[in-house]
């Protein structure tokens, strides 16, 4: 794979963590170095390690993950993204202070979430017989720097624009969700038409 092709495969695969660290830059207040450490570290880990295990898995999987990854992502960006809604909303009635995004198991969710569609690079870097380590570092490293960006962008929109922010977050991270789970879909149903 020539450098080009993988960077640019790289920034198409981190747009996701950039949108989603738009969102949760925009309920961190302040924005510190632990939380920002914490998302960059794990979505690019998990972007890393993604296209690995698809790799390794080759075709054996490939069936599997085409079915489902779509819905998975789709069911825990809409879940959390619904969370982000909710709190928000909830937060301007009696002031609270929303979750933080970078913690636990929303932490580990939105990691998942935004790296499936690297398992699927994996599956066809595999398929075309490209060794698989420096592909999965560039696109672990792009998507920690997209994830940094994103996390201040969100953060400055926040200050600005307060907790309708974060309701706007809460919608992308949907919009993100349909985004992946209709592109599938409409993929899936394309390909039966020709065959």
């Amino acid at each position: 794979m020539d450098a080009v092709s993988l960077v640019a495969v790289a920034v198409a695969l981190a747009m996701d963590a950039f949108a989603v660290a738009l969102a949760a830059g925009a309920v961190l207040h302040p924005l510190t170095f632990r939380p920002c450490f914490r998302l960059a570290f794990h979505f690019g880990l998990f972007q890393a390690i993604m296209p690995v295990i698809g790799w390794l898995a080759g075709l054996t999987v490939h069936a599997f993950v085409a079915t489902w990854s779509h819905w998975i992502a789709f069911a825990l960006l809409t879940y959390i993204g619904g969370r982000m809604v909710c709190e928000a909303l909830k937060g301007e009635e009696e002031g609270a202070q929303p979750a933080d995004p970078s913690r636990g198991l929303t932490m580990v969710a939105l990691s998942v979430a935004t790296s499936i569609d690297a398992l699927a690079v994996g599956l066809t870097l595999a398929m075309l017989d490209v060794v698989i380590w420096i592909p999965s570092l560039v696109i672990g490293l792009v998507a920690s720097a997209f994830t940094l960006v994103g996390l201040f962008l969100g953060t400055q929109a926040g200050r600005r624009w307060g907790r309708w922010v974060e309701v706007a977050g809460g919608v992308i991270l949907i919009g993100i969700g349909l985004k992946i789970l209709l592109t599938a879909l409409f993929f899936e149903q394309a390909t039966a038409g020709m065959g």
